[in-house]
């Protein structure tokens, strides 16, 4: 027994900024949008001109922190004080995980997201992930309810810098590099197939349209290169995350993502680019003689993730050896890998990138 959970309508268009007020007023007129300062500018006139000829009266919230529990909550008050039954997130990741928790928390509210970034499949996954105010990790919120909509204007992403980009691509590709190694002794579980075989077909676009994306990005231009790599961000990817059974496959290379966040170094790198560095770590890990997959390190290099740590405060060794220590994994979970997860064979992994 297992269940996918998805998005009601996924619609990706240049300029289709300019028609959310018409594909939302069936859905309400009332509504409560929550975006940052770029996201706001970079979706407008068009989208507040769409809302205004719709008929549809917005109240604007603007998220300057991550996505923490004290925002959700005061969002969410502020949401059930404008009356709203709608809420609208425009952004990137953290938007979108915050407008995704206060739709969760009410009642009879309603979900739409406008991803301005494909840098993750946050406009589509069934979770929002929970920050402290200084950007740690702290826990993934399953939601009860998915998005009505999730409305993607691919014009937008083109003219976003092409880091963000890059980065999703990283943080799709992890998806099978993640729970591919699962299937070695869940040969036939179906849940675990599906979501390998839709993280496999993100992998496949990638290798094929991966780089024209890259350099359409890089001019600001809409082709259906760029298309397809923002549908396998968002779409294959937010899929091959959405599929759920009792025994859960949660990505070691993600886990270590959330200790790295722990990190105040760090804190300048993406959501991809951690995860990166992750899945170099892992492959270090789950090869006999130390040395990572040689496709995966050439797809790294493809899309600039980082190979090493940056500096780390104080004795770098120790930090290291910390980080090692806290990286925190399901034990059921690392026993249906096939390769050996403890502190010492992460910090031999750890410390095999510093040497190249």
């Amino acid at each position: 027994m297992f269940s996918i959970k998805s998005p009601k309508q996924y619609s990706q268009l240049p300029g289709i900024r300019a028609r959310v007020g018409e594909l939302i007023s069936p859905l309400a007129n009332r509504i409560f949008i929550i975006s940052s300062p770029a996201a706001w500018q970079a979706v407008n006139p068009e989208l507040e001109n769409s809302l205004a000829a719709a008929g549809i009266r917005y109240q604007l919230a603007m998220l300057t922190t991550e996505c923490t529990e004290v925002a959700i909550a005061d969002l969410t008050a502020e949401m059930q004080a404008h009356g709203s039954t709608l809420v609208l997130g425009i952004g990137g990741g953290r938007v979108l995980d915050t407008a995704k928790a206060v739709g969760n928390a009410l009642d009879e509210v309603k979900i739409v997201t406008l991803p301005t970034l494909a840098a993750t499949c946050a406009a589509w996954s069934p979770i929002s992930i929970l920050y402290t105010a200084s950007g740690a990790h702290q826990r993934s919120q399953p939601l009860s309810q998915m998005p009505e909509l999730v409305l993607v204007d691919s014009e937008i992403i083109a003219r976003s810098d092409v880091r963000f980009l890059k980065a999703g691509i990283v943080d799709a590709l992890a998806k099978w590099y993640e729970f591919q190694p699962y299937q070695r002794h869940n040969p036939d579980n179906l849940a675990l197939n599906l979501k390998a075989l839709m993280a496999r077909q993100a992998v496949e676009v990638f290798a094929q349209w991966g780089e024209q994306a890259v350099l359409d990005n890089q001019q600001g231009q809409v082709t259906p290169a760029l298309e397809k790599v923002i549908e396998g961000c968002i779409v294959l990817a937010g899929m091959a995350n959405s599929i759920r059974d009792a025994d859960p496959t949660p990505g070691f290379a993600h886990a270590i993502h959330n200790r790295l966040t722990h990190q105040p170094e760090l804190h300048d790198w993406l959501h991809g680019e951690k995860v990166g560095f992750s899945l170099l770590v892992q492959s270090r890990m789950q090869q006999p003689d130390g040395q990572p997959d040689a496709g995966l390190l050439a797809l790294l290099r493809q899309y600039d993730a980082p190979l090493t740590l940056a500096p780390l405060t104080g004795n770098r060794r120790e930090a290291i050896q910390r980080i090692a220590r806290e990286v925190k994994f399901s034990p059921a979970s690392a026993a249906r890998l096939p390769f050996e997860i403890s502190p010492a064979t992460l910090e031999k992994a750890l410390l095999a990138t510093e040497i190249g």
